[in-house]
């Protein structure tokens, strides 16, 4: 009976996301972009930091199909293996915000007491500081690089994740079925994993879809100079190394691509929070 019951709520989910268009096409448009700059790099005839003589400056040819930059590196080479390493940042210092942000959250709101105020009060004074004068602070001491801007944004991020469980954990240990297992003497961890996170953890997901995004937050610090450095790739770098006026004007193949690029993959992923958002509402039930 209790799996019938969650095959039926997994087909209503999927039936109530698919109804979303923006979001499937996010969907799809996300997995396609994920699956491109795995796949096809190695099939490039060039590395990103490979220098041909021949394509200073070059425009769109067949040997060099998004031209070249101003170093005579394949503008391509770089967008796929850049889109690697954006696409890395944004999930992986999310992963670091959750593994950070959902136990803390969680623990502070189960137990409560003097680890609650501490948890709590660390993540007021997290949040206090303006987030991006805070990562340049850090990325500058500890040195630009891709591990440390991935650690930098997934430890700064934690509060949000920790405020949002914080919530749903203080509203669920009140229900009558948790008061039921603390009275039969069920123990703490099984209280946690069986009964309190699968029914806080929902709304999660929908601020992991959202985090992912932190891959602008990559690009912005990688065009202020701070995030990945050269010869490595990214989005960032990419827009960063095209800042001139000579370049914007005359040279659209080295900026518009890693800019579309960034576009189209902060929308798909907005859209599919959107449609996780629309999904997981119980009042879209019955639409």
């Amino acid at each position: 009976m209790e799996d019938s019951k969650k095959e039926s709520k997994a087909k209503n989910f999927i039936k109530r996301y698919c109804n979303n268009k923006l979001a499937v096409i996010g969907f799809f448009t996300l997995v396609l972009i994920t699956l491109i700059v795995i796949i096809a790099p190695p099939f490039l005839p060039f590395s990103e930091a490979e220098i041909d003589p021949l394509a200073f400056n070059m425009p769109p040819s067949a040997k060099h199909l998004l031209g070249g930059d101003d170093v005579g590196r394949d503008v391509l080479s770089r967008l796929l293996y850049g889109g690697r390493v954006s696409l890395a940042v944004g999930i992986f210092s999310t992963a670091v915000s959750v593994i950070v942000g959902i136990p803390l959250g969680m623990l502070a709101a189960f137990y409560r007491g003097a680890f609650e105020v501490v948890v709590m009060r660390l993540s007021d004074i997290f949040m206090s500081f303006p987030s991006t004068i805070l990562i340049l602070f850090l990325v500058s001491m500890f040195g630009p690089s891709i591990i440390t801007v991935t650690v930098v944004i997934g430890v700064l991020g934690w509060p949000k994740f920790a405020r949002q469980i914080y919530g749903s954990v203080l509203s669920i240990r009140e229900k009558d079925y948790i008061e039921g297992a603390v009275a039969i003497g069920a123990k703490d961890k099984l209280i946690i994993t069986r009964y309190i996170l699968p029914n806080a953890v929902a709304p999660i997901f929908i601020s992991i879809t959202f985090r992912i995004a932190a891959i602008i937050l990559e690009s912005s610090l990688s065009f202020l100079g701070m995030g990945v450095q050269p010869p490595a790739a990214s989005w960032g770098n990419m827009l960063y190394n095209a800042q001139s006026i000579t370049i914007l004007t005359s040279r659209p193949w080295m900026w518009v691509p890693p800019g579309l690029a960034l576009v189209i993959t902060i929308l798909s992923i907005n859209f599919i929070g959107n449609g996780l958002r629309d999904a997981l509402d119980p009042k879209t039930a019955k639409k």
